[in-house]
């Protein structure tokens, strides 16, 4: 069977580092398009990959069996539709739109085509998250009652780019970026979300979105019902606080530091490689109370098990990896958030 053939519409941060090594990686998948205007971009996708290089998303659609959009946020959408109108099958990378009302339309689309949609929420195969994931299913921590996340940085000097310096039009900062993948974790760990409070800020000179941001959920529904999940993300954090902190009725869980497929992947390291997920063991989390206290081997990370998931959805039709409703329902908790901190109050959904 011929391996489904990949187009990749953008290689910055997210199509270089995570999407092209990973795509490349799996097996019944061939990177067979990069869409890029930079001529350096040109060069190594061609080099690296031994794919072609077009500069317009309208060379595309001939090229390729799958559509993979990681470009700038303000174009998921519009890229997206224009595959699914196309007839070809897509993965977003998050978030899947600016809005929840364009991402249920998306998904409307999908459907309607009879054709996959799914979204690159890759930080539920982080080895961290798999590992209170699997504390929580064994009952070790007892009921879980407040989930404490965070993806904190120190970089006082901001970076540019469109991230930092675009406005709203750009779905630009934290909030959108790694918040979306902090509450994403916390609804698969805790289940739906009723209750949103956000403090927002623009800490840095020159930034025009946010860097400094703090969330609280309240859940509800099933054994975790009225469990909280309190959410940072930040460039700003001149001390980094617990990558997890999870209390239940029976033991806390505390863990430092990043999952290391990020990094590895950054460094150039195969995703494919022996070990490539394995995080080191200096920083093992912790499972216990004060009185009475375990280390606790992190899981393997696999962010392949995404896209080996895409390709059983094309080839057997086995669910996507993500379902792209789960995203919409980031999206709704995302706007909440950002309605709360303008007018700094507790928003209540449905």
């Amino acid at each position: 069977m011929s391996d489904i053939r990949v187009g990749l519409v953008g290689y910055g941060t997210a199509g270089a580092y995570f999407h092209a090594p990973l795509v490349h990686a799996t097996p019944g998948l061939s990177l067979a398009a990069v869409v890029t205007g930079n001529p350096d971009r040109r060069a190594e996708v061609a080099a690296r990959y031994s794919a072609v290089a077009v500069a317009d998303v309208r060379d595309l659609w001939e090229r390729c069996d799958l559509v993979v959009v990681a470009s700038p946020n303000r174009t998921h959408v519009s890229t997206a539709a224009a595959a699914l109108d196309h007839g070809l099958p897509v993965v977003v990378d998050k978030p899947l739109a600016g809005s929840a009302a364009e991402g249920r339309d998306l998904v409307r689309l999908a459907e309607e085509r009879g054709l996959m949609l799914t979204v690159f929420h890759n930080r539920r195969w982080d080895g961290d998250f798999r590992t209170v994931l699997r504390l929580a299913g064994e009952g070790r921590l007892g009921e879980v009652r407040r989930f404490e996340s965070r993806f904190e940085r120190w970089r006082p000097v901001p970076k540019g780019g469109w991230r930092e310096t675009g406005g709203p039009e750009e779905i630009g900062g934290l909030l959108y970026d790694l918040g979306s993948h902090l509450v994403d974790q916390a609804v698969r760990l805790l289940g739906p979300v009723r209750e949103v409070y956000c403090e927002s800020d623009v800490r840095r000179e020159g930034v025009a979105s946010d860097d400094d941001t703090f969330i609280a959920l309240t859940h509800t529904g099933g054994p975790t019902d009225g469990a909280r999940s309190h959410l940072w993300v930040s460039s700003v954090a001149a001390r980094l606080g617990p990558r997890f902190r999870v209390l239940g009725s029976r033991a806390g869980f505390v863990k430092y530091g990043m999952d290391v497929q990020e990094e590895r992947l950054r460094a150039g390291i195969s995703p494919g490689s022996p070990g490539f997920g394995d995080d080191e063991e200096e920083r093992w989390g912790v499972l216990g109370t004060e009185e009475a206290r375990e280390v606790v081997r992190t899981e393997a990370g696999s962010y392949l098990d995404f896209y080996q998931g895409v390709a059983a959805a094309l080839r057997e039709g086995a669910p996507p990896p993500v379902d792209p409703r789960e995203a919409v329902d980031v999206l709704t908790v995302i706007e909440a958030a950002r309605l709360s901190a303008t007018q700094r109050t507790v928003i209540h959904l449905d």
